[in-house]
């Protein structure tokens, strides 16, 4: 692989599609291989835009635009960060040469969870949670009737960071269940899932990647597994390594290894898994790094942001643990358009810890504004001191 110059003619020009925390990170990891980036997404400033070499503000569901901006910027690859994008559009483009990563077809698959748990339950017979796909509220309520039962989760086909998800125990609450995910999707289909809940003992995210090997060869790599501690379908603290039972790992790498082999090309993949005993079940795959994945700015020799970017390029990767790690989750606290953060220093003065600020333009009392890392000793060292800093941390509204 050779790599241009930036702002060149020889530029190797990646355009990310969705330019959130995580892109952002994305972003940076390519930078630092010498890669031109565009970041693209549907509001201004947008914590990905304040680090590409160029920002664009777009409707990425309309065809039209996308295509017209993929025409101007001419990029060799194309990284979506989202769920809510042209699919079609993208195939177009793909047609074209340029490389969708990882490809247009897991894209399409992924961002649909009637895709995605059609072809890991039905294609694949990977073990999952009962589920049933309703297009009215009728629909739901027979379906939970008819054998999901209760209690059972109800989603949106289509969204990200456990928007529109209910947890739901008795038929009371199945209305505002309906209503809640019918609305809150990226891109309202009209559909949602629910799913009978299994009884787990945790679940991880196992980071999984497909990159080409120092002979050229596509090999599948696993890091260790990451716990993390999940509230209303949203992440707020992770963790890694996650023990597992030998078992439980050998049926966590052939599940994982299975789904991203279905969906191909190359790059990372957060496959999130059900565990009790050594027992194993499929829950989602993002064909993207994931949100419990920013535990390895601190855990990992390359960060699942870092690993990401080697395998688009086609680069040889390394996935070896570097210490104990663990992440928290620093909230916005209030509903405000100019916010500041007190209490850096009582933050960084936790022991082995850091801080990333995510730099978004408005903050929401629940929206996901900053992380805080820790290393430690241990697994319960490592949670204490990510969360103790990111407590320290107090957003206010100016």
């Amino acid at each position: 692989m050779s790599i241009g110059t930036p702002l060149s003619s020889s530029a190797t020009r990646v355009m990310l599609l969705g330019s959130g925390e995580l892109g952002k990170e994305v972003i940076i990891a390519l930078q630092r291989l010498g890669v031109e980036t565009i970041a693209v997404d549907r509001y201004e400033n947008a914590p990905g835009h304040q680090v590409a070499h160029r920002a664009h503000t777009i409707d990425m569901t309309n065809a039209d635009t996308l295509k017209a901006l993929v025409n101007k910027e001419k990029p060799h690859f194309i990284v979506p960060e989202i769920e809510a994008l042209n699919t079609q559009a993208l195939a177009e483009i793909e047609a074209t040469g340029v490389t969708v990563v990882p490809t247009v077809k897991a894209v399409q698959l992924t961002m649909n969870r009637e895709g995605i748990r059609r072809l890991a339950a039905e294609e694949l017979k990977l073990p999952t949670s009962p589920y049933a796909f309703a297009r009215s509220e009728a629909e739901l309520q027979a379906s939970i009737d008819a054998g999901i039962g209760y209690p059972c989760f109800i989603k949106p086909t289509m969204s990200s960071s456990g928007k529109g998800q209910s947890r739901v125990t008795e038929q009371s609450q199945v209305k505002a269940a309906w209503d809640y995910a019918a609305s809150a999707g990226r891109v309202n289909q009209g559909v949602v899932i629910v799913e009978g809940q299994i009884d787990f003992d945790y679940e991880i995210t196992l980071l999984t990647v497909r990159a080409r090997d120092a002979q050229g060869e596509i090999q599948t790599y696993f890091c260790e597994p990451i716990g993390h501690v999940q509230r209303n379908g949203d992440y707020v603290e992770s963790w890694q390594p996650q023990a597992m039972s030998p078992a439980a790992r050998k049926g966590a790498q052939d599940v994982a290894k299975r789904i991203t082999d279905a969906l191909g090309g190359l790059g990372l993949f957060g496959v999130e898994l059900f565990v009790k005993g050594d027992q194993v079940w499929f829950s989602e795959v993002s064909p993207r790094p994931h949100d419990t994945g920013m535990v390895t700015m601190c855990s990992q020799r390359l960060s699942e942001f870092e690993l990401h970017a080697r395998a688009i390029l086609g680069l040889p990767v390394d996935v070896s643990m570097r210490e104990v790690g663990a992440s928290a989750v620093i909230y916005g606290g209030a509903d405000s358009k100019n916010l500041k953060y007190d209490g850096l220093e009582a933050a960084l003065s936790v022991p082995s810890s850091d801080i990333r600020l995510f730099g978004k333009p408005e903050s929401f009392v629940k929206r996901r504004m900053g992380v805080a890392l820790a290393n430690g000793k241990d697994i319960d060292e490592a949670r204490s001191r990510a969360k103790q800093a990111a407590s320290q941390i107090k957003p206010r509204a100016v």
